[in-house]
């Protein structure tokens, strides 16, 4: 990417230098930073590798008060956190790795004006708590990472990331600055006008990546294992990542690698332990191993700039994950290899993973009675509902969002059903400086727990009916302890708790509209594999097609990439023999449906596991192990629910 001349403000370019080490600022970058020290918000919408965090950090330092960045990823905030730190930049971050005292600290470096830029999840809007400290602080600028989330266009959708805009404005944030590698015109339009961001504050640079080198090749799915070794065993293409779709692949993948080419290759998958994939990164990123094998779960945030190849061995999902993932290679402006090994087989197994999270009306309907069924108090608690419903946590935190804009309810924050506590300092020197009213009633509230080792487990809504008071004061107390250091406290069993705001006239109105947000979901998602496809096996120009896909015009193919090469006119994507269900598995299925699990009462959840799609209550039923588990991957989900249907209810 070009750079542009040394900033004319002086103590941006003395900024820039002095903690940042940098002489000038790349293509993009002076204009959103002019843009936000003018004290108007921007979209920075610049490719993987373009330098958005600069962005945020430089101005961070100009403004006064604190600068608040929203990120989806713990692992991208530490080292976000850590770098800033090393720099000696006041930086923080407020997530789930931190306990009660860790945050405690936080909260009073931030009331004093202690912390420069403040790295939250999005999740952590929910707490009212939460959203009162920053009611306190004086934010001068809110960076919201990962910004197409907020876009039910956009192809990585998160439902708290609808509360962002509302918070901005609730909070009267003079500034907003929304980033993102992965943009299509929709969704930059749907973000401008969450936070009021004019055309011309718009700031989009190229995608075109001069040193990567795209290819397509189609090839069988005997085949491509194969093409892949071969590619390979070039020295001048590593290191190098190789995306799959599912874990398994990762293993088997690697395996090959390693066994048949004798080559230095890890797996990567969230399936792996914690302490595996941090070795299998560490590894990668010392050179120790050369190709990482991984499915989506690698990549966000890693900072390797000699990547010279990236292999996407089935298809992506999204032309917008194709271009974040493709983008991992060759950030150090040496020539690198993206290469697309597309075959047929993987449309099945994405396209079923989309209908497998599509939720049907009767799962729908029990979240609309447990929500209105509740009076004017509601309390959630997504992971039991998640498993009473069989439907994924995503998909019903989508559910709850959705009646939470169109006005039925307002969220209040999140409670713990159980706490753990433990004393800091014996508890009677605790007790002894309170006076004798307030002494008795911590007694009265600590006579109620059950007592551990080291801990003490408290049910605050237990404590409260045990001792004639209320839940709200019992856990004021337990505040008030915790902020004064004198316990420790660990939360579990969350809940969500919302006001009902008004009851819907027609239920079965509610769920129609649910059901067609659902569907409309759904379809886009298999537009976007479609879109795939076209890339695929469409011919021509590659990069030309990336650009205008994310709206920018190419008006002359590039002439250096495979499709240009080759003068790829295009072709059909080469595909096994379509399966039928035989009588071995039919027979399967009949063994697996007498014996009665919970877990496969309708032929919704047959089919998700039938096709490899684990659930809530699959997971819980720990049948993901089953021989019958998968037992139709690879089939269409319409055919394997249509036979499914033919055996159970909908």
């Amino acid at each position: 990417m070009s750079e542009s001349s040394s900033p004319a403000h002086p103590a941006v370019a003395e900024t820039l230098s002095s903690v940042f080490g940098f002489s000038s600022l790349r293509e993009g970058q002076g204009e959103v930073v002019d843009c936000l020290l003018g004290g108007r918000s921007s979209l920075a919408v610049f490719p993987t590798g373009g330098g958005k965090s600069l962005c945020y950090q430089l101005p961070a330092l100009l403004l006064d008060g604190v600068t608040v960045v929203i990120s989806p990823l713990i692992a991208l905030m530490k080292d976000q956190v850590d770098f800033l730190v090393r720099k000696g930049v006041a930086a923080a971050r407020m997530d789930s790795t931190l306990d009660a005292a860790g945050v405690a600290d936080l909260t009073r470096s931030l009331r004093a004006g202690e912390v420069k830029l403040l790295y939250i999840a999005p999740e952590r809007l929910v707490s009212a708590r939460f959203r009162d400290l920053l009611e306190e602080l004086d934010i001068s600028l809110l960076a919201v990472d990962e910004a197409h989330c907020i876009s039910e266009w956009g192809h990585n959708f998160r439902p708290d990331y609808l509360k962002v805009a509302q918070l901005a404005r609730d909070l009267k944030i003079p500034r907003v600055l929304a980033l993102t590698a992965t943009a299509t015109p929709s969704v930059s339009k749907d973000i401008c006008d969450a936070f009021a961001i004019t055309k011309a504050d718009h700031i989009q640079t190229s995608f075109q990546r001069e040193n990567l080198h795209y290819v397509v090749t189609r090839c069988t799915a005997d085949e491509r294992r194969q093409v892949l070794l071969e590619r390979l065993k070039d020295p001048s293409v590593l290191p190098a990542i190789v995306y799959v779709t599912l874990q398994q692949s990762a293993e088997v993948v690697a395996t090959f690698l390693q066994k048949k080419g004798g080559l230095k290759a890890r797996a990567y998958h969230a399936g792996l332990s914690a302490e595996v994939r941090s070795e299998a990164q560490d590894d990668f990123m010392s050179g120790k191993t050369d190709i990482i094998v991984a499915t989506i779960a690698f990549g966000m945030g890693i900072d390797k700039s000699d990547i010279r190849s990236v292999f996407h061995y089935n298809l992506p999902k999204t032309i917008e994950n194709y271009a974040q993932e493709t983008g991992r290679a060759g950030r150090d402006g040496a020539p690198s290899h993206c290469e697309l090994l597309a075959c047929g087989d993987d449309l099945a197994v994405l396209e079923n993973f989309v209908y497998g999270d599509t939720p049907g009306d009767r799962p729908l309907r029990s979240v609309i009675e447990h929500v209105f069924g509740q009076g004017q108090e509601i309390e959630i608690s997504q992971y039991a509902l998640a498993g009473s419903f069989d439907i994924r946590p995503l998909v019903l935190a989508t559910a709850i969002t959705y009646l939470e804009m169109e006005g039925y309810i307002s969220a209040q924050g999140m409670v713990y059903r159980e706490l753990k506590l433990k004393f800091e300092r014996d508890e009677s020197r605790v007790l002894a400086g309170y006076d004798s009213e307030r002494k008795a009633f911590l007694e009265a509230i600590f006579a109620t727990c059950k007592s551990g080792w080291m801990w003490k487990t408290l049910h605050p809504a237990e404590a409260a009916e045990a001792i004639g008071d209320t839940e709200e004061r019992v856990r004021l107390a337990i505040t008030h302890l915790e902020d004064a250091g004198d316990i420790v406290v660990k939360p579990s069993g969350v809940r969500h708790r919302y006001l009902l705001v008004k009851k819907p006239e027609n239920k079965s109105e509610l769920l129609r509209k649910l059901s067609i947000l659902f569907a409309a979901r759904e379809a886009g998602d298999i537009e976007r594999i479609a879109q795939v496809v076209a890339y695929a096996t469409g011919g021509g120009c590659h990069v030309k097609f990336l650009l205008e896909y994310f709206g920018e015009p190419m008006p002359n193919p590039c002439g250096k990439c495979g499709g240009c090469k080759i003068k790829d006119t295009g072709g059909d994507l080469p595909t096994s023999p379509e399966r039928e269900i035989s009588e071995e598995d039919a027979t399967a299925v009949q063994d697996l449906l007498a014996e009665r699990k919970t877990a496969l009462r309708t032929a919704r959840q047959l089919t998700r596991f039938l096709c490899g799609i684990s659930s809530p209550a699959v997971q819980r039923a720990r049948l993901t192990r089953h021989d019958a588990f998968a037992l139709l991957e690879g089939m269409a989900y319409v055919d394997v629910y249509t036979y499914a249907a033919s055996l159970l209810p909908e």
